[in-house]
């Protein structure tokens, strides 16, 4: 009888919470972008402006919370791909453009919802290849770059119109040491000073961490895959202590990994295996960016975690999960594929973009 007992109650607690996980799981809703380029980067600046950017120099935009975006291509840009966006209002953004030249890496504003951009930033220094960029606030922020000669050439500015190299205030490179333009998290910014930069490309994956805006880093080893192909590719951080990495080998599609840091990233633990095969390209906080929304209060999914992976070798297939608790548990989103990116506005509006200019919105709200 106590045996059978036994039975039923664990038959009984595994039902709750497979019904728990079901009803927990986000909503999600395809929306149309009104291009077919690939999306790669996306930046929520509340629930209702959004943007994003991709490949053939393409900008997308929504002031409506998605129910309708508008496309829109550089001019002069058209061979370029936007690597990544900052959104600061529905008429300001930022766009990073790379190429095949050394001058096709810039910086581009527009302070008009993208009816016209000027050239903030053109670089001239060859080997350099700028991955991301992040603000601290509308007008304070910094660009990263790979490492050329053992030094990175990373760029900040603190007016909004001009960009100032901080390479001298940056830690060594280690032999090969670099980022990764898969969504243009590689580099994340919290609070007024705060910032983390993922590396990979040589022996070790690492953090880089400035406290100060930039005047001084230091840089923290992590426990995730490294190689010439490798490393850590996105970052975020929740709080000026609780963070995550992630990232994986773009040659392998087994090597997915991710770990958390709760000193402001001096030291890092491995999760469990994100069920993710490819690489993590992407890894968003769903509690968003709060300080540039309506006020959202804290809530119990501060520590919940969405990833995107792609699948090499063409990177055009991939997965998503979340996690509620910074990677100690893990549910796959089975129907999100394909996708590079992922951010939030807050708990109730995320976005994820990707391929052929796909766009899903995700909520964990009101479900």
């Amino acid at each position: 009888m106590k045996h059978s007992l036994s039975v039923l109650l664990i038959a009984a607690s595994t039902l709750v919470l497979a019904q728990d996980r079901e009803l927990r799981q986000p909503k999600l809703t395809p929306q149309n972008s009104g291009t077919n380029q690939l999306l790669i980067a996306v930046s929520p600046v509340n629930s209702r402006v959004v943007w994003a950017s991709g490949t053939g120099g393409t900008f997308v935009v929504t002031t409506n919370g998605g129910q309708t975006w508008r496309a829109g291509v550089v001019p002069g840009a058209e061979n370029l791909q936007f690597r990544d966006v900052q959104g600061v209002s529905e008429k300001v953004a930022y766009l990073l453009s790379i190429g095949n030249d050394p001058t096709d890496f810039r910086i581009y504003k527009t302070i008009d919802g993208g009816a016209t951009w000027t050239i903030q930033f053109t670089n001239e220094l060859v080997g350099a290849f700028y991955d991301c960029m992040a603000f601290w606030t509308p007008k304070r922020g910094i660009a990263h770059s790979d490492s050329v000669n053992g030094v990175f050439p990373d760029l900040r500015t603190r007016n909004g119109m001009t960009w100032e190299s901080i390479a001298n205030n940056m830690p060594p490179a280690l032999p090969g040491e670099a980022s990764f333009a898969a969504s243009g998290t590689c580099v994340a910014t919290q609070g007024e000073r705060n910032a983390w930069i993922a590396t990979g490309g040589s022996t070790i994956a690492r953090v880089l961490a400035t406290r100060d805006g930039g005047n001084t880093w230091n840089a923290y080893d992590t426990p995730l895959v490294s190689s010439p192909s490798g490393g850590a590719i996105s970052v975020g951080f929740r709080d000026p202590w609780n963070g995550m990495v992630a990232g994986g080998d773009l040659a392998n599609n087994d090597n997915q990994d991710a770990a958390t840091s709760h000193d402001g990233g001096r030291t890092w633990t491995l999760t469990t295996k994100p069920p993710t095969p490819g690489s993590i390209f992407c890894l968003a906080y769903v509690r968003g960016n709060r300080n540039r929304d309506e006020g959202e209060a804290d809530s119990e999914n501060n520590r919940t975690v969405v990833v995107t992976a792609e699948r090499a070798p063409d990177f055009s297939s991939g997965s998503a999960a979340w996690t509620p608790d910074e990677g100690q548990t893990w549910f796959r989103l089975p129907d999100v594929s394909g996708y590079w990116a992922v951010a939030f506005a807050n708990p109730h509006a995320g976005w994820f973009v990707g391929n052929n200019g796909k766009i899903l919105k995700i909520s964990f709200a009101g479900k």
